[in-house]
């Protein structure tokens, strides 16, 4: 997929043709052979595509050992004189080609029309792509911004409702462009992540409390990583310490919350 200068989303693509395990066919290969056939001349037609005679010959040569029957040949003297020309053979790969490709774009205008909104699922391609090292990482949209003499308080709504509270620089909030109804990303580090039981009523100075039931736990040689599964069937994740994961005691299926500083919350945007 790409994104226009308008920035609107279309699904894109490209068709190459493959034969023993190489590339035999695409597009590039195509228009050297149009050239060929229209120029008599592999130098021309090098030319014309933007590549060396060599490189031109090297992939004439590459095109010929691959196919049933040649497609270009090197003519010498003769009554219609010398120069390069395509075969039949040739002649019939452009017009086979150019069938496929009419049919790719088919195809890929239908797979558009299919996707209700390709805004929104490039989007989210787009946060399947994240490479982060942190372990937990949220979609959400700006709710409010309060700021402050250096840094600001911003709030982030998931679309299951939980909230998370997020302390930035100002500066930040300016480089993200952030601003109320604004798509972003609250990443988080498992290890900063706190967990206790019971936790709701209870009066902490972590600005994020975030509640639902344990997942997963995976003992180490020194830490216990717990997940917690919480509304909206998302997830989150801590890395504890042994001793911490054993006073705890917690099995599968019990209640959890996770807590974390307001200033362990990195932000991100598209």
């Amino acid at each position: 997929m790409k994104i226009e200068d308008d920035e609107k989303v279309q699904v894109s693509g490209s068709v190459w043709l493959d034969k023993a395990e190489k590339e035999f066919l695409g597009s590039d290969r195509i228009e050297l052979l149009e050239k060929i056939q229209a120029l008599g001349s592999i130098t021309r037609a090098a030319k014309a595509v933007g590549i060396s005679y060599k490189t031109a010959w090297e992939i004439v040569n590459s095109m010929n050992n691959l196919a049933d029957k040649p497609l270009v040949v090197r003519l010498t003297g003769g009554k219609g004189g010398g120069g390069t020309h395509l075969t039949p053979e040739g002649q019939k790969i452009i017009s086979s080609f150019k069938v496929v490709q009419e049919e790719h774009k088919t195809f890929l205008n239908n797979i558009a029309l299919k996707i209700e909104d390709m805004e929104e699922f490039y989007k989210f391609l787009r946060r399947m792509s994240l490479k982060v090292s942190a372990r937990n990482i949220f979609k959400g949209t700006v709710q409010c911004i309060k700021k402050g003499a250096v840094n600001s308080e911003v709030n982030l709504v998931l679309p299951c409702g939980d909230a998370i509270v997020s302390i930035i620089t100002n500066e930040s909030v300016e480089s993200l462009d952030l601003t109320e109804g604004k798509d972003a990303y609250a990443i988080i580090k498992a290890s900063s992540v706190i967990l206790g039981r019971d936790l709701h009523s209870t009066r902490l100075s972590a600005g994020n409390v975030l509640c639902g039931t344990v997942a997963k736990i995976v003992p180490g040689a020194v830490n216990t990583e717990i997940t917690v599964r919480l509304s909206g069937e998302n997830t989150i994740s801590a890395i504890i310490t042994n001793e911490s994961a054993k006073l705890l005691a917690f099995t599968e299926g019990d209640h959890a919350c996770s807590l974390f500083q307001a200033s362990s919350v990195i932000l991100g945007v598209d």
